[in-house]
């Protein structure tokens, strides 16, 4: 084939284009640790237990997360508090394709061979509510069993003589939920133990009966499955039942609002003590009314901030985690009249759109 010389000129010029256009773009063809996933089309999902006010906060984190890191987040709350419908829920993002999963287990004990199953898929840790036994690569929280205990001793300074004790909770499936029920039993039996010794012997959790100490007796764990009608209805049979009760424990967000409801119906604010856990709106404005003597907050805007930071680095191979760690502490603490106010404005702030 003979070519002009106007035409291999022509052909000279194109090329070097034609091999460029090849190769394409080496910065926006950079590997960001997901396959070859430019990083702008990573997503990863944030799944809570239910759904409630204190993941509002949880979810507050993620966005502001999404905005700093350039990640896409899914936040799902499930509908219902139960395994099966988490499990639902986490399979359509699943399907959807996500990159990474931070999840609070519902069921740990019968959730483990599934949440294994989904680590094999992405990168998985768990956040609020653990599942240690399982093939998570860390978990986002506080220890349960110290917040427990610090509850515990919110009891003390309401009931400083001793009394009766009911604990609301929506079950004891959950290791948050198992953890801070022994954390408030051991505390008030002054019991020398820690979160490593349940641990190491899971048949020492107290059963939910009535457990006798000293000076303070547990005389129930009322369960709830997590619906605050439920919580309610139970604190209003238990104002009915027990003439002498001393103070009402909730151990979930929803449990104290729930618990300081049926109170003012009966007329029973300040006369039977409420101690609390999370910051339900309800919550912080008995202890600013005098009417709950304190609760012990996590902090779920870190819990949302942190699992989509940590998925982050994880899916970027980031080293610095270290390959131990297991475990990124996000210490609980108590909120009671003298830090209510400075605690409501700074959450206000973080939680303003």
């Amino acid at each position: 084939m003979r070519f002009s010389r106007f035409g291999l000129v022509l052909l000279a010029l194109l090329l070097p284009i034609a091999i460029g256009g090849c190769g394409g773009d080496s910065e926006k063809s950079t590997d960001s640790g997901t396959g070859n996933k430019p990083a702008e089309t990573r997503k990863v999902a944030f799944v809570t237990n239910m759904i409630a006010d204190f993941w509002k906060i949880a979810q507050a984190g993620c966005r502001d997360a999404e905005k700093d890191l350039g990640v896409k987040v899914e936040v799902r709350m499930p509908a219902q508090k139960s395994a099966a419908e988490q499990r639902r829920v986490v399979q359509d993002l699943i399907t959807s394709g996500i990159d990474g999963l931070a999840i609070s287990v519902v069921d740990p004990d019968n959730q483990t061979e599934w949440i294994n199953e989904l680590a094999g898929k992405v990168k998985l840790i768990t956040q609020d509510s653990d599942a240690p036994a399982s093939d998570r690569i860390l978990y986002i929280g506080m220890d349960n069993y110290q917040a427990g205990r610090l509850c515990g001793e919110l009891v003390k300074e309401a009931l400083p003589e001793g009394g009766k004790v009911l604990l609301f909770v929506a079950d004891l499936e959950q290791d948050n939920a198992r953890f801070r029920r022994q954390g408030v039993i051991d505390e008030l039996l002054d019991r020398d133990r820690d979160l490593q010794y349940y641990r190491d012997q899971p048949n020492a959790f107290d059963p939910a009966e009535a457990i006798k100490g000293d000076k303070y007796e547990i005389i129930a764990t009322l369960l709830d499955q997590g619906e605050p009608t439920g919580a309610q209805r139970n604190a209003e049979d238990a104002i009915s039942t027990y003439a002498d009760l001393g103070a009402m424990v909730g151990l979930f967000e929803y449990n104290p609002p729930a618990c300081y409801q049926a109170l003012q119906k009966a007329g029973k604010l300040g006369a039977i003590k409420l101690i609390g856990f999370d910051e339900n709106t309800i919550t912080l404005q008995a202890i600013k009314d005098g009417f709950c003597q304190g609760t012990i907050v996590q902090d779920p805007y870190q819990y949302g901030y942190k699992s989509v930071e940590t998925l982050v680095k994880l899916l970027d191979g980031d080293t610095s985690l270290g390959s131990e760690t297991t475990y990124i502490d996000v210490p609980p603490r108590k909120i009671v009249a003298d830090n209510v106010d400075a605690y409501r404005d700074d959450l206000q702030a973080k939680t303003r759109d």
